[in-house]
């Protein structure tokens, strides 16, 4: 039988050591609250204090937390005191406040005391990390090894449950354990069952498939919180001191670099928490986080604890040597253009999910030939002409005309759908002899970048469809007269491309000779001074617009440039003397007025935001295009301009009227690259003459020897 005592105060209590009064421990814990909470009377206090301490426990907490902690109830932790708190604000409690997370701020959750305060489970786990043994990351400890080595929660997931999978054969974490006769299935062999969305009505990969209301991963909801950094309310990539940050702010905190006021190096600064940091890691005394570990950049990190560069020459290098690490020589300049790539994220997804990706790989392994003809065969066409396009401007492949190419194999399609085998023969032998002989003389005669042949298709066009004119009229073209040639022109504004076929026709004697008029050239019309003027000002003064768009649509408003010549333009054509800046359009160099030469050296500096994958680091072109190794495109460019409003032909239809009014027609045809004839027709057009020119040079220079 066990006996009892009294405490000093004379209430009943069991005798033995380091025993405790009850009602004691009850009325001290009430003075506490009731010190702190003035709003409530003694009675309400003492109705919330028995209501929440319903077991012995409960009432050892809530002493011992009160009695080492005066700030006990503003914390609202451990769980005891705060589910006190929540009962004192239901009593009618306006001291004290709804127990908030001190680094989250969510409410309604057990909070655990820590240094920094009162803490969620979730916080409090992420407050103190530590390296992890297997990845080498610093994250928070998930559990630890046999021997008290830290891991983190990916690595134990990757640990628990390794089994061999029944379809990839590889000893790795199990998704879906075996059962009724199937076998285990890893992580990354796992498919989720498809079934009709619920919300997006899209059949695929979802969650509870077999239930009334399927919902595919991308509809599912997540979790949002308000970011600490932005305030937008969105599902929050991770939890840092300062609270919920989005994934928008969170890259940009890991790439946000600065001085350190400790140091001074240029780090990426991390307390105090929030944008206003201003100390680095290591100045801190908090652990550096989000290091890479072969290059020892802070950034974001992609896999096995390194950075998106690191990532990306790993990924590029096991790509092109099959697994073995070496890259054979002759696709080493392929692999460092891949690695120079100016985003290294978009690179690591083209390595992922690119179809050239995979047939790189099939060339770097053998199973496809590094030929032209390889590829022409390929049956992904578009990818195969990307990866032809990597490996010209590598040096894998030899380079060739694309354009000529295409033109030839667009002949051989055209071919084989003429029925009629004359018909089919002359076509044949005049694309053979007359237009494509005429394209590649002139690639000979003028290497370019690029070779135009679309008057040469519309030739082609034009001859089938006159053929088939025709035989629809029961002639052929050896009885076809005057008439029907004149008949033919009435069909159709583009029938006056047949003149080419005609001459050709007649010089081989397949038919008479006959008259045919050339197709009719339109002058358009031309931009208004006042709207020219306007757009040039934005070009040169509008920060927002892209450099290349501001230097491209100033060549063509300023100089008269046609965009196809634009696009092809190359860095050697700027040139500096001291701090003025000069274009080479013919044979002269051009004086380029400011700001458009602070542009031009910008654009040359900076170079496009954005290339593509597999483009050499060092580029000739002042516009690099969409494809490696190429510069813009013509119709891309004008599309771009198009975009701000600026009308091409009509553009530079503007500027070179009103360059052909000042400038000689052999000046301006020097100075812009323009046939002499040509630049003739332009200085009628705008009425013009060379005593205008000499008499404007009389007015404005000083012709004074001695001054």
């Amino acid at each position: 039988m066990t006996g009892t005592s009294r405490c000093p105060v004379g209430h009943a209590m069991p005798a033995g050591p380091d025993r405790i009064c009850s009602p004691c421990r009850r009325e001290q814990i009430i003075a506490r609250v009731s010190a702190v909470e003035t709003s409530l009377s003694t009675q309400d206090v003492a109705a919330a204090v028995d209501a929440v301490a319903t077991n012995p426990a409960v009432w050892r907490s809530l002493a011992a937390a009160l009695e080492s902690n005066p700030d006990a109830l503003a914390q609202g932790a451990p769980p005891a005191v705060g589910r006190l708190v929540t009962e004192l604000i239901a009593r009618g409690a306006t001291t004290v406040t709804e127990p908030r997370c001190a680094v989250c701020g969510r409410t309604g959750r057990p909070l655990s005391v820590t240094e920094r305060g009162g803490m969620c489970a979730r916080c409090a786990h992420h407050a103190n990390p530590a390296e992890c043994v297997r990845c080498g990351m610093v994250k928070p400890v998930a559990g630890r090894t046999n021997t008290g080595e830290a891991i983190c929660e990916r690595c134990r997931r990757r640990e628990r449950g390794r089994r061999k999978c029944g379809r990839c054969h590889k000893i790795t974490s199990i998704a879906a354990r075996a059962r009724d006769g199937q076998p285990d299935i890893c992580v990354n062999c796992y498919r989720m069952p498809h079934a009709v969305c619920s919300v997006c009505g899209q059949r695929r990969e979802c969650n509870f498939a077999a239930s009334d209301a399927p919902i595919c991963v991308t509809c599912t909801p997540r979790a949002t919180a308000t970011c600490a950094r932005c305030g937008h309310d969105r599902p929050p990539t991770v939890r840092w001191d300062e609270g919920p940050v989005c994934d928008p702010c969170y890259t940009a905190a890991l790439r946000h670099r600065g001085r350190c006021a400790g140091c001074g190096n240029q780090r990426r600064l991390v307390f105090p928490p929030g944008p206003g940091a201003t100390t680095c890691a290591d100045c801190a005394g908090i652990p550096v986080t989000h290091a890479c570990g072969d290059c020892g950049m802070e950034d974001k990190l992609y896999e096995k604890n390194r950075c998106a560069a690191c990532s990306l020459r790993r990924r590029a290098a096991h790509l092109l040597s099959g697994g073995t690490g070496q890259v054979p020589a002759e696709l080493t300049a392929v692999f460092e253009a891949i690695c120079a790539a100016r985003t290294p994220r978009a690179a690591l997804n083209w390595l992922r999910q690119g179809a050239a990706a995979s047939l790189l790989a099939d060339v770097a392994s053998g199973r496809l030939a590094a030929s032209h003809q390889a590829l022409d065969t390929h049956p992904q066409a578009r990818a195969a002409d990307y990866l032809r396009h990597m490996l010209v401007a590598g040096g894998v492949l030899p380079p060739r005309d694309e354009q000529l190419a295409r033109t030839e194999k667009w002949l051989a399609a055209l071919l084989a759908t003429i029925d009629i085998a004359e018909h089919r023969r002359l076509v044949q032998a005049f694309a053979t002899w007359r237009v494509l002989r005429r394209l590649r003389r002139g690639t000979e005669a003028r290497p370019a970048p690029r070779t135009y042949t679309a008057h040469a298709r519309n030739n082609i066009k034009a001859a089938v469809a006159f053929l088939t004119w025709l035989a629809a009229k029961d002639t052929t073209l050896a009885d076809c007269s005057q008439a029907d040639i004149d008949q033919w022109l009435t069909t159709d504004p583009a029938a006056s491309h047949v003149r080419d076929f005609v001459l050709w026709a007649a010089e081989h004697r397949h038919c008479d000779e006959f008259t045919v008029a050339e197709p009719e050239r339109r002058t358009g019309t031309a931009t208004a001074a006042d709207q020219r003027w306007e757009q040039v000002a934005t070009l040169l003064h509008d920060d927002h617009l892209a450099t290349i768009d501001r230097v491209a649509g100033c060549f063509l408003l300023l100089f008269g440039q046609q965009q196809s010549r634009i696009a092809v333009m190359t860095t050697d054509q700027v040139s500096q003397r001291g701090p003025d800046v000069f274009v080479r359009f013919g044979q002269h160099d051009v004086p380029v007025p400011e700001p458009l030469g602070e542009l031009l050296l910008r654009l040359i500096a900076e170079g496009k935001p954005h290339t593509a994958i597999g483009s050499p680091a060092q580029t000739p072109w002042l516009f690099p295009g969409g494809l490696p190794g190429r510069p813009i495109t013509a119709s891309h460019l004008a599309h771009r301009l198009r975009a701000l409003g600026i009308s091409t032909q009509a553009g530079r239809r503007a500027a070179l009227l009103d360059l052909a009014a000042q400038v000689p027609a052999a000046v301006l045809a020097d100075l812009l690259n323009l046939h002499p004839t040509t630049a003739t027709k332009w200085m009628h057009q705008a009425g013009g003459d060379w005593n205008r020119y000499a008499a404007e040079l009389a007015r404005t220079r000083n012709h004074q020897p001695c001054e």
